[in-house]
C-alpha cells in the first residue's frame, strides 16, 4: 500500500483573532515507490486536528481532491482542506 506524506507544512487561511472559522489545507504526497503504510498521514492529520482543538476548534468540514502528479516515480498529491468552528 502506498505511503502518503506531507508535502509541505500545513496552510493556515489569513483571519482575524476570535473568528468563528479557520481553514487549514494540507497537501500530501503518495509515494509511488518506497515503504511506508499510510499510517504517517493518519498521524499528520491527527496531529493537525489535535492542535486545532487545543486551541478551541472543532472539526467542522473535510474534503479532498486530487491536485495533480509529480510524475511517474513522484506519485500523485492530495489535497485536504479542513474547516474548523471554534467551540463557544
Amino acid at each position: 500500500m502506498p505511503g502518503f506524506r506531507f508535502d509541505s507544512d500545513p496552510i493556515t487561511a489569513d483571519g482575524n483573532e476570535g473568528d468563528m472559522y479557520k481553514v487549514v489545507q494540507v497537501v500530501l504526497t503518495e509515494k509511488f515507490i518506497g515503504t511506508g503504510s499510510g499510517v504517517s498521514s493518519l498521524t499528520n492529520l491527527q496531529n493537525t486536528i489535535n492542535e486545532q482543538a487545543a486551541k478551541g476548534y472543532r472539526l467542522h468540514t473535510f474534503s479532498t481532491t486530487s491536485s495533480g502528479s509529480k510524475g511517474f516515480f513522484g506519485g500523485d498529491k492530495i489535497q485536504a482542506t479542513m474547516v474548523f468552528e471554534k467551540m463557544q
